[in-house]
């Protein structure tokens, strides 16, 4: 892919995307645009599909809604509330950890700063740039798997890692597709742009896509 292809792939994705589901954090930011509430939806998504996700963090809010409420609650309630979230034991005592910094060092308030955001236990880049653009709407570009893997599959960049690929994409996206790209990519990578045997003979990106890595496609 060229580079000077990049805004003709991202109008054609987000025509694509709305055929499919949203991301359940997204849905979270949508409907409640807080970031504390985005914040523990990342926690919860990590290694877990969204069709969990998006309950466990419906039936967990429904408990306890800001980080002094959660202090309230015990380990063993919000494991209830959770599972089966992956390591849904590991994640209560995370959870618990970052409202107790976010109450006595934030005011209950989470930090819209990137390097703040990085010292909770935790938290890497991938949730902290996500809580920036989803909770916060600063701009930011939030790298998990899918966003690496079909940039680098298109050629739009050539990395060896999510961190990496963030940097990369700093250097040469348009600052106006940073807080979509996670959305858009999340998206189509679970329903088009799969990690084995993609969807190409029905992908609308095929014009654009140098398809590097891709030795079996559907």
């Amino acid at each position: 892919m060229k580079d000077s292809d990049i805004r003709d792939v991202m109008a054609l994705l987000a025509e694509a995307v709305k055929s499919w589901p949203s991301p359940a954090v997204t849905i979270v930011s949508q409907r409640e645009g807080n970031p504390f509430k985005v914040l523990v939806s990342c926690i919860l998504s990590l290694r877990t599909q969204d069709r969990t996700t998006g309950p466990a963090s419906e039936r967990l809010f429904g408990l306890a809604d800001t980080p002094e409420k959660m202090l309230s609650l015990s380990r063993d309630e919000i494991e209830e509330a959770i599972y089966p979230v992956g390591f849904y034991r590991n994640k209560a005592t995370q959870i618990l950890d970052i409202c107790r910094t976010l109450a006595d060092k934030y005011g209950g308030q989470v930090p819209s700063d990137l390097d703040e955001l990085l010292t909770f236990k935790g938290v890497g880049r991938k949730t902290a740039n996500l809580v920036l653009t989803l909770g916060f709407g600063k701009p930011a570009i939030c790298v998990d798997t899918h966003v690496h893997r079909i940039c680098n599959r298109w050629g739009y960049t050539s990395t060896k890692t999510p961190a990496e690929t963030e940097f990369a994409l700093r250097a040469k996206l348009p600052k106006k597709y940073w807080p979509v790209i996670n959305d858009y990519l999340v998206t189509f990578g679970q329903n088009q742009c799969t990690p084995v045997s993609p969807r190409c003979s029905t992908c609308v990106l095929v014009p654009f896509c140098g398809r590097v890595g891709v030795t079996k496609s559907r």
